[in-house]
């Protein structure tokens, strides 16, 4: 019996392509992580449905605008498509963190926009959240999703956080993939 494959949801900076303290503002400065986008496309390919669920106060800040956000993008999208893979959807907060939103991590508002958007609860179907913060744990712990940390971006300093709920570790979103690949072969 084949297991249903679970939803991934992937944060972007730090998980996907390198983050900066100082923020990612440009297409220019939006660099993917070694082994990412060909990680991307393999779950695709796979058959996993893959969501990237991202803050973006950068907007609220100033840093960028809606254009220069959807440019990176459509940059991370178009390199996952090249290795022939497609990222189901993208959603993003671009609310400051004093601005009160549902959205931004470690609310859970972007994981149940996608539950209705497929029309399903991650508290039945199973779904992974892959983050580098603890904000990204605990978004998708509050609906049910399986927490994974990687050690990219700021995850070498997450993991040291007191964390009060189960969570798997990886490497990075290379390693991740391969062992969700291999179970779920």
């Amino acid at each position: 019996m084949t297991q249903t494959k679970p939803i991934i949801l992937l944060d972007r900076d730090g998980v996907i392509n390198q983050d900066s303290d100082a923020y990612v503002k440009s297409v220019d400065e939006w660099q993917p992580i070694s082994g990412s986008i060909k990680s991307i496309a393999a779950l695709s390919k796979a058959g996993f449905q893959v969501f990237v669920v991202t803050n973006q106060s950068g907007i609220a800040r100033g840093y960028y605008d809606d254009s220069t956000l959807h440019a990176m993008h459509d940059k991370m999208t178009a390199l996952v498509e090249a290795e022939g893979g497609k990222i189901a959807g993208i959603h993003y907060c671009p609310h400051g963190p004093d601005d009160d939103c549902h959205c931004r991590k470690p609310k859970s508002g972007m994981i149940e926009a996608i539950e209705a958007e497929l029309g399903l609860s991650f508290e039945d179907h199973p779904a992974i959240m892959v983050g580098d913060s603890l904000r990204d744990l605990q978004a998708g712990n509050a609906r049910g999703c399986s927490p994974v940390l990687v050690l990219t971006g700021k995850g070498r300093e997450t993991q040291y956080k007191a964390i009060d709920f189960p969570f798997a570790v990886y490497t990075d979103l290379a390693a991740f993939t391969i062992a969700t690949l291999h179970k779920y072969s």
